[in-house]
């Protein structure tokens, strides 16, 4: 099996997905109130956020909210789209090898790992853990999503892997906390945590 190919995310994959009203998986509502809830765990939890990388970016769904609630915040858009990197402006690369002079602060990767083969994300999920020193907030879909049917399958693209959630977690254990909500703390991030705010490691 390999990761999802270049060609596929062009202008019919985002309009099938994003633009057309009709067969849309993105909800701006949803991703306003998600985006509430993160940064006010963030400011909760008291994690510095002055540089924000949101690794596959999209149509920059984020972009605004993380205006709103870190207005000193740099934001940087990565996209592996070449559609959108052009139509959008962002940077084009990919969250398995992107690279960056200095860690963030707050990294958001929502949607894109289940477009990646078993080994690319590996590769993924311990870069994730080198581009971010403070937060990380993942959304994901995972095998178990399809097997209890929360995932609605006329309105997913069937070409996502399925891969468990705890192939996530234990990609993700050696370099992060996971703080429930999608939120992942840093192990470099100095920010007290009590017991029971945490799962036990």
């Amino acid at each position: 099996m390999e990761s999802a190919d270049a060609d596929l995310f062009g202008e019919a994959y985002y309009q099938r997905f994003y633009f057309d009203k009709k067969t849309s998986v993105v909800d701006p509502q949803h991703i306003e109130r998600l985006g509430d809830f993160v940064c006010a765990y963030l400011k909760y939890l008291r994690v510095p956020v002055h540089r924000v990388l949101d690794v596959g970016c999209g149509i920059g769904l984020w972009r605004d909210i993380v205006a709103r609630h870190f207005p000193q915040a740099t934001y940087h858009g990565v996209e592996f789209s070449e559609y959108l990197c052009q139509r959008y402006g962002w940077e084009r690369g990919s969250v398995v090898d992107y690279r960056a002079r200095e860690p963030f602060d707050f990294v958001i990767c929502q949607g894109v790992l289940a477009y990646l083969d078993p080994q690319d994300l590996k590769r993924a999920l311990r870069n994730l853990g080198v581009l971010s020193q403070g937060a990380l907030y993942l959304e994901v879909v995972t095998r178990e999503d399809y097997e209890q049917d929360v995932v609605d399958e006329d309105r997913t693209d069937p070409r996502l892997f399925r891969h468990r959630a705890e192939t996530y977690r234990q990609g993700l254990s050696r370099q992060f906390r996971e703080m429930g909500g999608g939120l992942w703390l840093s192990r470099q991030a100095d920010v007290p945590v009590c017991a029971l705010e945490a799962p036990a490691d």
